[in-house]
């Protein structure tokens, strides 16, 4: 029993680690390669993009995928056999939804470019993005699925292909462009990300054929219990997905806040609109990246440990939760460390010689410090998601961000980009240390209880 439940954990995370890798590292070398195309000013003008991609996921997809995964984990636990109607469901709320979303950004996206991202030629880029909102539905949704009946190839497979269309899109238009002696646009990035958004979900509307076909009948699917069980797990799979969504969408607006405002506030400490979007871009399209690149690994255990957690703690085996919770805190805890002493030593050295940018060292170095904190974060928002405590985990992100936000305006403006780092540090820290005790107390209640 022992090893029955730990094989889809040590299978799908080694499948996802492993495409998360190749993921990542296409995705280093075409953040090089954007860097040294568009330069660091172009960096941060398509880095002003996240917070609008952000939210836009947050409100149509990312809650009713992991509904979907945790319903399906609960079935398959009960039942024996994973349920169709929870992915049928969420793809009846997500599509459209994500279909209104569509049409808001690309109809509104002058005032947007200039209101919210106070930067105006964001504008065609919105248009573009804009198509990609409905494509990451599918996908997500249906991946969701695949989480949720442990088989993560799926998933993984999908998020290569994205990648490879994505670089190869970019790849081909911008080398076209130079051979007319013409530069090309930041727009060719966001044209990339919807081509490669848009053969992630073929992959994944081809995998799930398979499973209409099959079939895997439960008394939802009979038809005299239909309309009743399907309504019944509609109120379930909303009553997980709305909380999750209301969340994402505040953090992400929170995040939102964030990113518009580090430009201005840099501008407060005197820098003008190009250095302002310079250094933006260095920090959070070159060095970010390089110092997420391990949580390939990390973001792998979280994905596979919702539905694990969320299924042992369905059929009352604290045993296996408390085995996985320590597991992941030793291993995401030495994993940080360790990467914390790569980023520190050689932080400078992969600044100037891979980035071709001094100040991206200076930031690989700075943000290494991090690099504990953050990997375990990752996992355990994951377990205490599976243990059903997702308005702990927001409140406890909101206290984090308030903090990020408390220095960019009051340190910033001050000290420049170095006061913004100091409240990365301490924000990760806050989160990491709120996790680890939240989970101490939700685990010791259970025992005493």
């Amino acid at each position: 029993m022992k090893a029955k439940q730990q094989h889809p954990l040590i299978v799908g995370t080694f499948i996802l680690t492993a495409a998360g890798i190749l993921t990542r590292l296409i995705g280093f070398l075409y953040r090089i390669y954007l860097s040294r195309l568009f330069g660091e000013e172009g960096m941060g003008i398509y880095q002003l993009l996240s917070p609008v991609l952000s939210l836009s996921f947050s409100l149509t997809a990312a809650g009713y995928q992991t509904a979907i995964s945790k319903l399906v984990a609960e079935q398959a636990a009960v039942r024996k056999t994973p349920a169709l109607n929870p992915l049928w469901l969420g793809l009846a709320v997500s599509l459209p939804l994500s279909m209104l979303c569509n049409a808001a950004l690309f109809f509104f996206a002058d005032p947007i470019a200039l209101r919210l991202l106070r930067e105006p030629r964001t504008a065609s880029m919105l248009r573009i993005l804009s198509f990609s909102v409905p494509l990451s539905a599918v996908h997500s949704c249906i991946n969701g699925y695949f989480y949720g009946i442990k088989k993560a190839g799926i998933p993984a497979g999908a998020q290569l292909l994205e990648q490879i269309t994505r670089v190869g899109c970019v790849y081909i238009v911008s080398g076209y462009f130079l051979s007319l002696g013409k530069t090309p646009s930041i727009s060719v990035a966001v044209l990339g990300l919807t081509v490669g958004e848009f053969f992630s979900m073929l992959m994944t509307i081809a995998a799930i054929r398979p499973h209409c076909r099959k079939g895997s009948p439960g008394p939802a699917d009979l038809p005299g219990h239909s309309r009743a069980s399907s309504g019944v797990l509609m109120g379930k799979l909303l009553a997980m997905a709305l909380p999750l969504t209301a969340n994402r969408i505040v953090l992400n607006f929170l995040q939102s806040i964030e990113s518009v405002s580090i430009p201005a506030q840099l501008k407060a400490y005197g820098y003008d609109s190009v250095t302002s979007l310079s250094v933006y871009g260095v920090l959070t399209g070159m060095a970010m990246p390089f110092i997420f690149f391990p949580n390939a690994l990390t973001g792998s255990v979280a994905v596979l440990l919702l539905p694990i957690i969320s299924e042992n703690y369905a059929l009352g085996n604290m045993d296996a939760v408390r085995k996985a919770t320590r597991r992941t805190v030793k291993y995401c805890g030495l994993m940080g460390f360790g990467c914390m002493g790569i980023f520190v030593l050689l932080g400078k050295w992969a600044g100037t010689t891979l980035f071709d940018s001094p100040l991206a060292g200076y930031f690989i170095r700075t943000l290494g410090f991090i690099c504990p904190f953050l990997y375990l974060d990752t996992t355990l928002s994951s377990i205490l998601q599976g243990l059903g405590l997702a308005g702990h985990i927001f409140t406890m992100n909101v206290i984090c961000l308030l903090i990020r936000l408390g220095f960019v305006f009051l340190a910033v403006p001050r000290y420049g980009i170095t006061g913004y780092l100091w409240g990365l540090l301490a924000s990760q820290l806050t989160l990491g240390l709120l996790y680890l005790g939240c989970l101490s107390r939700f685990l010791k209640k259970k025992e005493a209880g």
